[in-house]
């Protein structure tokens, strides 16, 4: 069987970053870059995104060496997205130092004709109006899956409804669930913000885990609605650097679903594993420093170190 290929639209940056554990100058980093790598692992992923003269041939090794097709990544003349940020405490907000669109101020989305084929779509966390200019080039992927925040929530909400009425899975946290819902109960906003369009809902928690909230149209075969799924994160010994974590856990989640023959309940809930164990291998070192040097063996042992944490013998 053709492996299924994902095909990701999003940011390609350097971060500059400041955690407890230490500081890194303009590692690589961005929402599609996290995603590719941790989606990689499970099958073939192709990138959209565009980056400027200080993107080179190593920034481009993090992607060729693993299964992620980069001729879809636009090299413009000028400097890379750069965002600057730091953590304190328990890190678990990001404080924004600096922003530097640099050429992804003009992003401007070019699907390669040799991505035309893409099986899956995911919308990382751009301007709305390019997520709906990118899905509308892509009629034919058989799921679109998406991402968005609390920016786009608040100042670009018309844009944003018309992309949540063309996605089939949103991947959010639980603070822009409550935005955009306006509900502070996560349940009551589930079924808010699956009535604005998306089929399936994934609202994450962070260093506590991710819930799945499904309506009618996730399974229409089925005949019923699934209940609500609730999976752990796994406790890491030490967080070096939460930026990525997110993109990774979509990453992973995503990447699961599209190595599988179809979508069940089952599998859904499968990839909410893999979305953990991916998003805690993020965390572990700077960037994309542990993304890239981790093996199929650790996220199989990972996988089942989850399994063992959220299991109960009858």
């Amino acid at each position: 069987m053709r492996h299924m290929s994902i095909l990701v639209v999003g940011s390609v940056a350097f971060d500059t970053l400041t955690t407890p554990t230490g500081h890194r100058d303009k590692v690589l980093g961005g929402a599609a870059t996290h995603f590719a790598l941790a989606a990689s692992f499970f099958t073939p992923v192709r990138v959209v995104g565009v980056v400027g003269k200080d993107f080179g041939p190593r920034q481009q090794s993090v992607f060729t060496s693993k299964d992620i097709d980069i001729a879809g990544i636009e090299h413009a003349d000028g400097l890379s997205f750069h965002w600057t940020g730091s953590y304190e405490g328990t890190m678990a907000e990001a404080k924004t130092l600096g922003t530097d669109l640099n050429v992804f101020g003009t992003f401007a989305p070019k699907i390669p004709a040799s991505y035309s084929d893409s099986d899956y779509l995911f919308l990382a966390n751009i301007d709305p109006v390019l997520q709906l200019q990118v899905r509308q080039q892509m009629p034919n992927v058989k799921l679109v899956a998406g991402d968005t925040m609390n920016y786009w929530i608040n100042d670009h909400r018309g844009n944003l409804d018309k992309v949540l009425a063309e996605l089939d899975i949103l991947i959010i946290n639980d603070t822009e669930a409550r935005l955009l819902s306006g509900e502070h109960n996560l349940v009551a906003a589930s079924k808010k913000v699956m009535a604005l369009g998306p089929k399936s809902l994934v609202i994450k928690h962070g260093e506590y885990g991710a819930t799945a909230f499904f309506s009618a149209a996730s399974f229409p075969d089925l005949g019923e609605v699934p209940k609500p799924f609730r999976a752990p994160a796994l406790p890491i010994e030490q967080v070096v650097d939460p930026t990525g974590a997110g993109d990774s856990f979509a990453g992973g989640f995503y990447g699961y679903i599209a190595s599988q023959s179809a979508l069940t309940p089952a599998v859904f809930k499968t990839a909410l594993f893999y979305g953990g164990v991916m998003g805690s291998f993020a965390v572990e070192q700077f960037g994309t420093e542990r993304l890239q040097h981790t093996s199929r063996t650790e996220i199989n042992e990972r996988f089942q170190s989850f399994r063992e944490l959220s299991h109960l013998d009858a």
